[in-house]
């Protein structure tokens, strides 16, 4: 029989760390478990957080045995972990801001429920954004059930940074709001392997948002507004993420990050009412 799980507390949570992982996350206990034991076998990156959000129909994912045991795998390995319920729902920038204030972390990693890192991923995050010093970086999620589906036409926006990231204004109908293309199936995939980098380099590339996996300057992201913009959407929108990344490219740059160690977990979505772009009625 598992035993209760500690839930622990905001306020013994909240501490000035390098980097706390925010995982929102409804109706996923297994994904949240794949989630979670991708965060347990992160190497280099000591003493990181995570806070987990959870507005589940029913119980929470965490109490899921399989969940449960990488939450305390987490702990073992000298990671803090803040298990959290945040309902009624508000949408999903609501979650982002609400996970957001749970953290005085110097770096946020938002993290879907639905992604598993490789080992050495986030210490490559981190690691470009301390050199890169712009205001996030991301490893944008393969699918692999794409991987022999090759698309040369969308590897053409594939265009890497030669220096430090610039602020650039990112809108619809121009080339830069293309570069998204490059994100889809396993694109990405198929760059990196066509790159053959050596062993232990990454690159940085030009990006116009980033999915599943986005490293912030906390300090950034909240000078940019964070997701408090949740307040102006209807509560059923999606592209919260791309709202809050286009207003922090314009001011403080970002990048991609290759290789990715991000894989999507390819499972349906459990936030089916999404008829709002977020990014439109901010923007």
């Amino acid at each position: 029989m598992t035993r209760p799980l500690d839930l622990g507390t905001v306020d013994g949570f909240r501490r000035e760390r390098r980097l706390d992982v925010l995982v929102p996350t409804r109706n996923r206990p297994a994904e949240l478990a794949v989630t979670l034991a991708g965060l347990a076998g992160q190497e280099d990156v000591p003493g990181f957080g995570v806070v987990v959000s959870d507005q589940s129909d029913d119980e929470p994912a965490y109490a899921h045995p399989a969940a449960a045991t990488m939450v305390r795998a987490l702990r073992h390995r000298g990671h803090p972990v803040l298990l959290t319920r945040r309902l009624p729902r508000r949408g999903l920038a609501e979650h982002r801001a609400y996970l957001l204030a749970a953290s005085a972390a110097r770096y946020v990693l938002c993290l879907d429920d639905d992604v598993w890192l490789e080992p050495g991923a986030l210490r490559r995050l981190v690691t470009a954004l301390d050199e890169l010093g712009c205001g996030f970086v991301g490893n944008a999620v393969h699918g692999l059930s794409y991987l022999d589906d090759v698309r040369p036409q969308a590897h053409r926006h594939y265009e890497e940074w030669t220096g430090r990231p610039v602020p650039e204004r990112v809108r619809p109908g121009t080339p830069a709001w293309d570069r998204a293309q490059i994100h889809s199936a396993a694109n990405l995939l198929h760059v990196t392997a066509g790159l053959d980098l050596p062993a232990g380099t990454w690159r940085a590339y030009k990006v116009s948002w980033i999915g599943g996996c986005v490293l912030y300057d906390r300090a950034k992201l909240v000078d940019s507004g964070g997701f408090e913009f949740w307040r102006r959407v209807p509560a059923n929108h999606q592209g919260e993420d791309v709202a809050a990344q286009l207003t922090m490219l314009a001011r403080h740059g970002g990048a991609g990050v290759l290789p990715s160690g991000a894989y999507h977990l390819e499972s349906p979505t459990t936030v089916t009412d999404r008829d709002v772009e977020a990014w439109q009625a901010v923007l």
